[in-house]
């Protein structure tokens, strides 16, 4: 059985399509079917089937992705030592916030010393990064939490990310050194997507505290939020580090959300069961800015 099936395999299971799988793999999609059923005819039974316009795994898919997840893994693994780890793949799942606003000067760095590694950013909200990376479809899950633990998890804090309420200049709150739970009463609020961590205690704080207010906007875009906020259309709570050049510019004010449950950090999460190559501790190490060992 060639890895190439199983390879195509994964991608089929992830994407729900043999459409997207081709493109992503550059296949004609008619090779894609071929591989599938050539898996099919090995395993003797049915893999996928289709429910209207997508592709699902039936059972047995389900039961075979499992072990597709861990035989690619291990023959990634093998690779890396037989090329004395010189070439491969780096995977890190994590939120626009972090790939945008804290990621980029480490990659940098990342390139620089390990030109063979092909990085691979998957953003996403961290439901479904933490899943993935403890199915091993990610290496690395950078997220933005409360403290964060999970028995089957490493999970280390890289910073506190401080949250702020993002307003016009001429907005009534501009001027507050401050901003409590009861100043969003009978505000317009601007808020990130579902799956967002800090959306959803915000919205779960100001519940329990029976504060009203109007939702008026949910994008998944940053860029969008802020420029909502800037044409006066509501406020915001947003992390600080995404918000320093419109400070800076005078577009917006950014006034400290305080409350005792609003204390978030950017957190780097893996496997324990992930075997720590040259490359992957070559990352940690520089995201770190020190030893691994030392975390």
């Amino acid at each position: 059985m060639e890895f190439t099936y199983l390879k195509t395999f994964r991608e089929v299971a992830k994407w729900g399509s043999y459409t997207r799988a081709a493109e992503v793999l550059g296949y004609a999609q008619s090779s894609i079917t071929m591989q599938v059923q050539k898996l099919e005819e090995t395993y003797g039974t049915v893999l996928v089937e289709r429910f209207g316009r997508n592709m699902k795994l039936t059972i047995a898919g389900e039961a075979l992705l499992l072990y597709v997840n861990d035989i690619l893994r291990l023959h990634e693994e093998s690779k890396e030592v037989v090329s004395q780890q010189s070439r491969g793949t780096l995977s890190i799942g994590t939120i626009e916030t972090l790939a945008a606003y804290v990621l980029p000067p480490h990659l940098q760095s990342y390139r620089q010393q390990y030109p063979g590694i092909s990085v691979t950013i998957q953003p996403a909200n961290e439901p479904f990064i933490i899943e993935a990376v403890k199915e091993g479809a990610l290496d690395i899950g950078i997220i933005m939490d409360p403290p964060f633990a999970d028995p089957e998890l490493h999970s280390s804090i890289l910073r506190e990310e401080e949250l702020v309420v993002i307003v016009a200049p001429t907005h009534r709150l501009a001027g507050h050194s401050e901003i409590q739970v009861q100043d969003f009463e009978s505000e317009s609020l601007i808020l990130t997507e579902d799956g967002c961590t800090y959306r959803a205690l915000l919205l779960k704080t100001l519940k329990s505290n029976q504060v009203n207010y109007t939702l008026s906007y949910e994008f998944g875009n940053l860029e969008a939020i802020k420029q909502c906020v800037i044409y006066g259309l509501g406020i915001a709570l947003l992390p600080r580090v995404v918000v320093v050049e419109e400070i800076q510019k005078g577009q917006v004010a950014a006034i400290p959300f305080v409350h005792p449950d609003f204390k978030f950090y950017s957190q780097l999460v893996y496997s324990k069961k992930k075997w720590k190559s040259k490359a992957f501790l070559g990352f940690l190490e520089i995201i770190f800015g020190t030893n691994y060992q030392n975390h």
